[in-house]
């Protein structure tokens, strides 16, 4: 079992969470009430939709992590699962993501469509 497969699994047990198909068309999901909150794109590359205004309050500490990968002016950030301590990180930051997704989504800037996988701007792929 991959590591993307192991927190998906954890994750879809989950009250607020429900397994979806991507938007994307890539991989598989996981929707809030308030939308999609996750594509699981492969065996190790996860989009987590954490929101605008969370990702730039976190920005800095994110961009500490070398499995996560902060796009600019997206409000998804992408997480390379290569460790167990990179799905205790993801399931950390969906928790994150749950409370960002209760709160207002409109903070007055454009919204960005698509997760960094269809935008081209995730992980490179190898």
């Amino acid at each position: 079992m991959t590591l993307a497969a192991r927190a998906l699994a954890h994750l879809v047990t989950w009250p607020d969470l429900t397994e979806a198909v991507p938007s994307c068309g890539t991989g598989q999901a996981l929707s809030s009430a308030r939308g999609e909150i996750a594509h699981f794109h492969s065996g190790r590359d996860v989009d987590l939709h954490l929101t605008a205004p969370a990702v730039r309050r976190l920005a800095g500490d994110l961009r500490r992590f070398a499995a996560v990968r902060v796009v600019p002016d997206s409000p998804w950030v992408t997480l390379r699962l290569d460790a167990s301590a990179d799905v205790d990180l993801l399931v950390s930051l969906m928790s994150v993501a749950l409370q960002a997704h209760q709160g207002p989504q409109d903070d007055g800037r454009p919204a960005s469509r698509g997760c960094n996988d269809g935008r081209g701007v995730g992980f490179l792929r190898t």
